[in-house]
């Protein structure tokens, strides 16, 4: 079943993502772990997964991403910092409304996986693009 967002949440302080940065800088470098999976089946619907399907031209098979009017290669699939998303989203119940698709235990910062870096995921392997992910509006707000 899919969830609405909910998005009432407590603010960090500046001060308080300042500190919290060491920890995101201190994620694995050489292997990390896969934590979460999320599809977004529709608009402002996330479906928290146990498992899912890579598909070279669908992405995450349970995703609306393939069904857009012009789907961007390059974002086929989202990956995110479990680290950044804990540090911005608080408790884990909340992590999936960042709208991202696979959240990871990794260093995800272009000095550890430039573009063209690939990644194996279980049976999968994904490739860094060179556009980078800064969010949509709705993570920004």
């Amino acid at each position: 079943m899919a969830d609405s967002l909910d998005i009432k949440s407590e603010h960090r302080t500046l001060d308080e993502l300042r500190t919290g940065l060491e920890r995101v800088r201190e994620a694995p470098k050489d292997a990390g772990t896969l934590d979460l999976i999320v599809g977004r089946p529709a608009v402002d619907e996330r479906l928290v997964l146990a498992s899912a399907e890579l598909d070279a031209d669908r992405g995450l098979v349970a995703d609306r991403w393939s069904r857009g009017s012009r789907p961007n290669p390059k974002s086929q699939v989202t990956v995110m910092n479990i680290r950044a998303t804990e540090l911005v989203a608080g408790d884990r119940s909340r992590w999936a409304l960042a709208g991202d698709q696979l959240y990871v235990d990794f260093d995800l910062s272009g000095d550890n996986i430039p573009p063209g870096t690939r990644l194996a995921i279980g049976s999968a392997v994904i490739e860094v693009s060179d556009q980078p992910h800064l969010g949509c509006e709705k993570f920004s707000a």
